[in-house]
């Protein structure tokens, strides 16, 4: 009996893992698309600008997460980079929500604290969160690189023009906010093999 029951749980076990290993994988097929974010992310640090994150719920938790990856790297020796997580002041969150409406507590923000030289970087489980799409809108018409994580089929954040999207391709809201930690810290990690090879930055700096 304790056989029988050993063999579902593998069973089960097999099928939660198999949910995880095929968007990772996808990940890894668009590793080009990954690079070339990366790559454009590195140069606006290398210019002097800063990363400016974004999310809903718990990816609003994420923000803060990438936020504090940037400004103090875990890892001894990696540069610090300037980065602002726009989900962290309440007052100023819940200000705009009551006075302009919850889809621009993004935009508002991105419009009055975001310079033309930054990044945007909004992160939606779905892709398809209002606010999300309207603070990566705002920083697109202010001149920031405009970075979407999202998942599912990418919803209309994936067809929304925006210089750089990532799609972690599952259903289940938990293994696409697995993919999109993976993602920001490849995302990191990779910003910083850029800045330990300047001349790949130094060779468009004007492009």
């Amino acid at each position: 009996m304790q056989r029988s029951s050993d063999n579902g749980a593998c069973d089960a076990l097999d099928v939660i893992f198999a949910r995880r290993a095929d968007p990772v994988a996808e990940l890894l097929d668009d590793a080009e698309a990954v690079a070339r974010t990366c790559h454009a992310m590195a140069r606006r640090f290398h210019a002097g600008g800063k990363l400016v994150v974004f999310g809903n719920g718990g990816p609003s938790t994420d923000a803060q997460h990438v936020a504090v990856e940037f400004v103090h790297p875990v890892i001894v020796g990696k540069r610090a980079l300037p980065a602002v997580s726009l989900t962290s002041d309440v007052a100023t969150v819940t200000g705009v929500a009551s006075g302009s409406g919850l889809d621009e507590i993004f935009a508002h923000q991105v419009h009055h604290l975001a310079d033309p030289d930054d990044i945007a970087l909004g992160i939606s489980t779905d892709g398809r969160c209002a606010n999300v799409r309207r603070g990566l809108e705002a920083a697109r018409a202010r001149g920031l690189l405009t970075v979407g994580l999202v998942g599912g089929d990418g919803g209309s954040i994936a067809a929304g023009g925006f210089d750089h999207v990532l799609v972690a391709r599952a259903t289940d809201p938990r293994v696409v906010k697995e993919v999109h930690v993976t993602m920001y810290h490849v995302l990191w990690e990779l910003v910083h093999v850029f800045f330990d090879h300047p001349g790949t930055l130094e060779a468009e700096a004007g492009a």
